[in-house]
């Protein structure tokens, strides 16, 4: 049975070309970028080709691209960085929309006395930029937004918050760990001073991500020990994946450049047959500013972990807006924060295509999609009104 993927925001097939470039940095370029021989020296300058091509990704400078070892490190270093090198201000402010390396980490910084504010996001998924204002003093350290979201594709307006930052001399970090390689962004233009970014999200290994930080942005290095990366990140580089992102990187320029309107009406197409076959089904967030290749979609009165069990059984790969996690469905923060109704919430799919997906993959998941939600509802134990009462319920546990 062909498997089916339309889980990209989850992960992403390591591109030919890119495990092409990498081989022979396992077999014949083994050396140690800081070895003194030159066969060893050597690969410091492939890992410079490397960064030239990350940055032109993303309208940097090479020097301005730090190498880690996920995005997750990355978001966790810029945070870290922003109140280590800004002692004496205690505030930082996110969203309630981010990924859990930025939360958990505001959790962290929470526990240590610093005041965190998470933003709301409305109906659709976009930021309250009245409350980003009001949320504002003179003890914020750095204000971390994400790009945009994984689970609705919605974009947030960078360029307008970096103004607003700037204006007021106050850090600006980035999560674009969904977005790079999907929509264009040019650090020439956006006033940002860190961005994070992860390899396994464009068509590179997972194991490999990127901080930019601009040219005079105070840094203290998260990994302490050697000289690597300018003394900003300790550790030995993993050097093929270093190349693999680069040429991911390279090939994601070019796809951007090539536009992603193929790619939005696959999506496009889905979603409408979807929402024309299912009752009850409703597309989450802002329909009109998101990435081209991200749907998310609730079938209401129906769980979401069932229909990605079923499926799975016809080798479709999506992914759900809730966890099982001890016999109680645990919603999306997203979609909570969102205020989706639990009875939608409960029932989230999240769609994700990449440039790999095909048309006959599109219309086999149209084919099989709707006659799964019409039978997990027939035989549900539950009946409208006692799963309306069930989310009740599981909605105050979670509170």
């Amino acid at each position: 049975m062909k498997t089916i993927y339309l889980d990209n925001n989850a992960t992403t097939q390591v591109a030919p070309e890119v495990v092409e470039a990498m081989l022979p940095y396992f077999t014949e370029l083994y050396g140690n970028a800081s070895s003194m021989h030159t066969f060893g020296g050597q690969i410091h300058g492939r890992i410079e080709v490397a960064r030239a091509q990350v940055a032109e990704l993303i309208g940097a400078e090479p020097d301005e691209i730090i190498f880690t070892g996920c995005g997750s490190e990355s978001d966790n270093t810029a945070l870290m960085s922003a109140v280590e090198c800004n002692p004496a201000k205690r505030h930082v402010i996110t969203t309630r929309v981010e990924h859990s390396a930025i939360l958990n980490f505001c959790k962290h910084l929470a526990g240590k006395g610093y005041r965190v504010t998470y933003l709301p996001v409305d109906t659709l998924g976009r930021l309250n930029m009245d409350a980003l204002l009001e949320s504002i003093d003179d003890q914020t350290a750095v204000v971390s937004i994400m790009c945009a979201n994984n689970e609705t594709g919605v974009i947030f307006p960078i360029e307008e918050i970096g103004k607003m930052l700037r204006a007021r001399g106050i850090l600006f970090h980035v999560d674009a760990v969904q977005a790079a390689g999907k929509i264009p962004i040019n650090l020439k233009e956006l006033p940002v001073d860190m961005i994070s970014l992860s390899g396994h999200k464009l068509h590179a290994p997972k194991g490999i991500g990127v901080l930019y930080v601009r040219k005079g942005t105070r840094f203290c290095p998260y990994l302490i020990g050697g000289h690597q990366e300018r003394g900003r990140r300790a550790g030995t580089e993993n050097v093929a994946s270093i190349i693999g992102l680069g040429k991911a990187c390279e090939m994601a320029k070019k796809e951007i450049a090539w536009g992603t309107a193929p790619l939005a009406a696959l999506r496009d197409k889905l979603e409408a047959a979807l929402l024309k076959s299912c009752p009850d089904a409703v597309v989450n967030g802002d329909r009109e500013n998101r990435l081209p290749n991200t749907t998310s979609i609730s079938f209401e009165y129906v769980e979401g972990e069932a229909i990605l069990l079923r499926l799975n059984e016809y080798g479709i790969c999506a992914s759900s807006g809730s966890a099982c996690t001890s016999g109680s469905l645990q919603p999306s923060h997203v979609l909570r924060a969102m205020g989706i109704p639990y009875t939608a919430v409960h029932g989230s799919v999240r769609f994700s295509l990449s440039s790999y997906n095909r048309q006959s993959e599109i219309d086999r998941v149209i084919e099989v999609l709707p006659p799964i939600i019409k039978e997990l509802r027939s035989y549900s134990p539950f009946g409208r009104d006692k799963f309306e009462q069930y989310c009740r319920i599981d909605a105050a546990r979670a509170d």
